[in-house]
């Protein structure tokens, strides 16, 4: 696994948008900067960041201007601009021969899974989930949560344990963060302890990836069998019933070989076709695999920095849990 370097005082972050522009939110995409900068980091924008538009430019425009950054001998670390819905359509214009050749972390969240996952599972390069440029980082006082974010990416892999309550009431814009319900992490075993290569991302992104040629999951997974694999799922907003069916499509499609564990996140917009409910669709898709869930992974907050690629080791025992990373 190749592990690019991490941010130091002084570093530059070019940040791009491959999927929706910054530009509706431009007060709160500013403060996020700020923060960065703050924190002693400079800032290089692409020429369509700040475009208002659920795309950032054209496919071939968002494709050619992150490959650009990892080209750019100034830029030491890359960030997505925002999350969205038009990602994929710009996958066929990344340059992964470029991204290999000059290695950098790209950190994102949700949309942004379709570049971080085939960079992981194709290129064998580590990236981060965590957040977004334009998400998070505005929330003042920074929670604890952004504080972990922000040690981790500096390459101080701290203990991340699960936070006592997270924010379910929306919307987020209105009041900042404003945690207002416990938090309780639930798995199909009272306890886990269990280390592996961890994948995964938004699973609403990750599901138009399978069988495609961006999909590199069976050499991740072939490569690293010896070491297991510990998945984790962020899902946005796949009712019950769709979830079921991604997760049995992974399956069969062999993603599961040699898993050790899963750990699914908190679900922002919850539904049910059946009348199944998430746990139902968890539990009967995975049944012969350690779940975890209701976990501080994916679109609700407070939530975990996930790093792609590196060996995530997990400890879990009644409903309460923490995770660590080791570059290996």
């Amino acid at each position: 696994m190749i592990y690019p370097s991490f941010l130091t005082n002084g570093s530059t972050i070019g940040i791009c948008a491959p999927s929706a522009g910054a530009g509706k939110d431009l007060e709160s995409f500013d403060a996020c900067l700020d923060t960065l900068k703050q924190q002693g980091y400079k800032i290089k924008e692409t020429q369509h960041v700040r475009v208002n538009d659920p795309r950032g430019g054209s496919a071939k425009q968002r494709g050619d201007e992150l490959n650009q950054l990892f080209q750019d001998p100034e830029v030491d670390f890359v960030m997505c601009a925002k999350g969205g819905d038009f990602l994929n359509e710009m996958i066929p214009y990344i340059s992964f021969e470029t991204l290999k050749k000059h290695p950098k972390f790209i950190m994102g969240a949700s949309d942004p899974t379709g570049v971080l996952y085939p960079y992981t599972t194709l290129c064998d390069v580590a990236t981060i989930y965590g957040f977004n440029g334009g998400s998070s980082y505005d929330l003042q006082p920074l929670p604890q949560f952004v504080k972990n974010n922000l040690e981790i990416i500096k390459g101080n892999l701290i203990e991340q344990t699960n936070y006592p309550e997270y924010q379910k009431a929306l919307p987020w814009d209105v009041e900042g963060f404003v945690p207002d319900t416990k938090v309780q992490w639930n798995c199909t075993q009272e306890e886990l302890t269990t280390s592996g290569r961890c994948i995964g991302g938004c699973i609403d992104v990750l599901k138009d990836l399978i069988g495609t040629k961006f999909d590199g999951t069976k050499k991740f997974i072939e490569k690293y069998a010896d070491d297991g694999i510990i998945w984790y799922f962020d899902n946005f907003s796949l009712s019950a019933e769709v979830l079921y069916r991604t997760l049995i499509q992974m399956r069969y499609a062999g993603w599961f070989e040699s898993t050790k564990a899963i750990i699914v996140g908190r679900t922002l917009f919850e539904s049910s076709e059946t009348g199944m409910s998430y746990q139902e669709a968890l539990t009967t898709s995975c049944e012969d695999i350690p779940v975890i869930y209701d976990a501080d992974i994916g679109h609700t907050n407070p939530h975990f920095t996930m790093i792609n690629g590196a060996i995530l080791n997990l400890n879990y025992k009644h409903h309460q849990a923490s995770i660590t990373f080791s570059l290996k």
